[in-house]
């Protein structure tokens, strides 16, 4: 019986294995740079640096971009795939509320589904996070916004018809997103009334001071 030797189909398995093996370290070194980028991205959008926030984000998608056809959903399997892509919509997300853009389509930046999903949950964190500043700049109007668009996106996520069951970890994150935003109306409830305390009380102190000084000594 003639047929293909054993050796040379196994020869040929052998190069198929190295070279999926190959383009799965690539991809895992591309996605690792992509989550710096993006977690740098989120920093400079807190710091208020958003012409470098974007930069950031440009850099990443031109990794992504260059990594060609890959199909990522097939690769969540890399746990790395899914932090990176989940990092980079949330950056994408959080910098394009904060520019008042609106939130910023999956398609946009080319993120499947539930990376998207998943990101958009964590961006209730990183909004909680500049309500805070802006209390701590007695910006109670911003913090509210903020509190707005927390509330907005737990809504709409809680709301999307079987979303625990087709986003793993959805439900997690959403839990955590509740307590989250709890926690920062009751922030901006406490600090809104302590600052007008404080505005009353300097109000008072001004209103003595004037009539103290209007009165004649005896």
């Amino acid at each position: 019986m003639v047929g293909v030797k054993l050796e040379k189909i196994l020869q040929e398995i052998q190069v198929k294995l190295r070279g999926r093996d190959e383009a799965k370290e690539r991809v895992q070194n591309e996605m690792r740079r992509v989550l710096h980028l993006s977690k740098r991205a989120i920093l400079l959008t807190h710091e208020g640096r958003l012409d470098e926030a974007r930069n950031f984000l440009e850099d990443a998608r031109g990794l992504l971009e260059g990594l060609g056809d890959v199909e990522y959903e097939e690769l969540a399997h890399i746990g790395l795939v899914n932090s990176a892509l989940q990092e980079y919509a949330e950056a994408h997300i959080f910098l394009g509320l904060v520019e008042g853009r609106g939130y910023t389509r999956p398609d946009e930046i080319k993120v499947p589904p539930i990376p998207y999903v998943l990101g958009l949950a964590d961006v209730v964190g990183e909004l909680r996070r500049r309500s805070l500043d802006l209390i701590r700049r007695g910006d109670f109007q911003g913090a509210e916004e903020c509190l707005h668009l927390m509330e907005e996106i737990y809504l709409g996520l809680t709301g999307m018809e079987d979303a625990y069951l087709l986003v793993p970890g959805l439900r997690r994150k959403c839990d955590v997103a509740r307590r989250i935003i709890e926690a920062t109306r009751g922030d901006i409830t406490i600090e809104a009334r302590r600052a007008s305390l404080e505005d009353a009380i300097r109000r008072l102190e001004k209103l003595l001071r004037e009539a103290g000084g209007g009165v004649e000594p005896g």
